[in-house]
Order: structure tokens, then sequence, then C-alpha cells
């Protein structure tokens, strides 16, 4: 299993303008991880991701970082005006990008769900048509490039282990899976083992990713924390440090069989230099003696 980290973990360097996001490319190498996915651009003025994506590539190639997987935004029921056939011919461009990357795959999101002023029905299943459309148009895409396509349990709506492995099974492509972000369940308040469990069979890609979790019952422990879906207080943490149970989901992915790629996505308040680099060393632990 290789060890990888996703280029999120370092946004709050970038936001503060302490590094770009060419800088963070050596220091993930010299961290000791084995490759890197990158997560919407920061671009420099006057870029696009088309122009930025040679730029990123050779940087990644000088160090012998090899890229896994590029990772965009999307919304198949608000995006490009609520056309989702125009929000496919979007993300085609992005899909041109990851080949430019040399990555192996691409994660999308499916929709963030309904809007407030939508009238009609708007639950996940009035949705699921629309999705599925979607997702298959863009696979279908980019297995012409060699690209796998996968959405993450991400964004509220479409986060619950259940729904995703509803919208893979209803896509039914083999160039489509998962991104499985062992973490993000819990913003639907859905217990990240059991979840995971359910959803490794469809499994492209992994994230470790921690969170502190306090009842939504109790007071708001404030600055840093949102809350679940069901109202629980989260806060992103170094791996090992919350409550997600890392080791037993590592557990579950190897005897599911993955071999593929575990990628540390880091949230947590801490530095993120620190935060990234004791996560690495508990991932490697827990790797090691799943």
């Amino acid at each position: 299993m290789q060890l990888g980290v996703s280029s999120y973990s370092y946004s709050g360097l970038i936001r503060s303008g302490a590094m770009t996001q060419l800088d963070i490319i050596p220091k993930v190498k010299e961290m000791g991880f084995d490759v890197i996915e990158f997560s919407t651009f920061a671009l420099p003025a006057g870029e696009t991701p088309l122009s930025f994506a040679p730029r990123v590539r050779e940087a990644c190639d000088k160090v012998g970082l090899p890229i896994v997987n590029y990772t965009i935004g999307a919304d198949f029921i608000n995006g490009s005006n609520g056309n989702w056939q125009a929000e496919v011919e979007r993300l085609k461009d992005e899909v041109r990008v990851a080949q430019i990357l040399g990555a192996p795959g691409m994660r999308h999101d499916a929709t963030g769900g309904f809007r407030a002023d939508h009238v009609g029905p708007r639950g996940f299943d009035d949705a699921l048509p629309t999705l599925i459309k979607g997702c298959r148009a863009v696979t279908e895409f980019a297995a012409d490039l060699g690209i796998k396509t996968m959405v993450e349990n991400h964004g509220f709506f479409c986060q619950d282990s259940e729904r995703v492995e509803k919208l893979v099974n209803g896509v039914g492509h083999p160039n489509f899976g998962l991104l499985v972000d062992m973490g993000n369940f819990l913003c639907a308040d859905d217990e990240p083992a059991l979840a995971l469990g359910r959803v490794m069979p469809h499994a492209f890609h992994v994230h470790a990713k921690d969170f502190h979790v306090k009842s939504g019952s109790g007071p708001n422990p404030g600055s840093g924390w949102f809350r679940s879906r069901g109202g629980n207080y989260l806060r992103g943490s170094i791996i090992g440090h919350g409550d997600v149970p890392i080791a037993q989901c590592i557990g579950i992915m190897k005897r599911a069989g993955y071999n593929g790629v575990l990628s540390i996505e880091f949230e947590g308040m801490e530095e993120p230099l620190t935060g990234i680099a004791v996560g690495l060393e508990n991932l490697r632990r827990y790797v090691a003696e799943a």
C-alpha cells in the first residue's frame, strides 16, 4: 500500500502565502510520501488549470514524485446553470488536466444537493437519475484517455455510505468507483468502520482523515469546529489524535484486498507541516500493524 498526501493538507500554508502549490512538491518528497494528489489548483495569476498542469507535472517529475489523483468540484444538479450536460462538458477539460498530470484517477463531486429555492421533490433518490447520467458520461470520456473517475463521500448530501454505494452501482461502469474518505462519513453521522466496510468493494482511492468529535447535545466548542448533518461537532485532527478508528479501518481495507494508495488529507488546526508529519508517522505504524 502506497502512502500519499493531498495538496489540500498544505492549504493553510498556501493561503497564508508561506508556500505555493509548486513549493509543496519537494516538501512532500522530503517528508517521505510515495505519491501526491492535487486538490483544485491554487492558480497563479493568468494561469488556467490546462496551462498550469504541465508546470506541476514537470516539478513532480523533477523530484520523482508520481501524481496519483486529481480532485475537483462538480455539481450535476446546480452546476453550469443547472444543465448537467454542460457540466459534463466542463468536466471533460478537467479530465484533460488529469491526463496532462499523468494522474491515473480523477475525483469529481456529484452534487451538494438541491438549492433552497428548488420546487418539487428534493431527496437523494430524486437527484440520483441525473447524477448517474452525469457520472457515466464523464467516466466514458475519461476511460478513452486511460483515467478512472470517482466520487467521494463528500458534501453532506452525497456523503452517506449507502448513498454513494447506490450511485456507483447505478452508474455501473468499470471505470467509475469511489474515493473513500474514512473520516468524511462522520459529516453524515455514518459510523466510519461500518461505512468503510460497506463501500470498500468500490474503492479506487482512500483518504486517511481524522476528526475530533463532540456530541451535539453539549455546548458549542467554539472556533475550528463545525456541525455534522445530525448536529454533532467535528474538528479536523492529526491522524491518530482524533476519534476516527483509523487502525480498524486499515484492517478492513487490507482484508478487502485493497492495495492502492492511502492518502493523508489533513484538516487540523495545528501547524500543517507538524500535523502532516506526525500523522504520517502514525499512519505508517497503523499500516504495518494492521
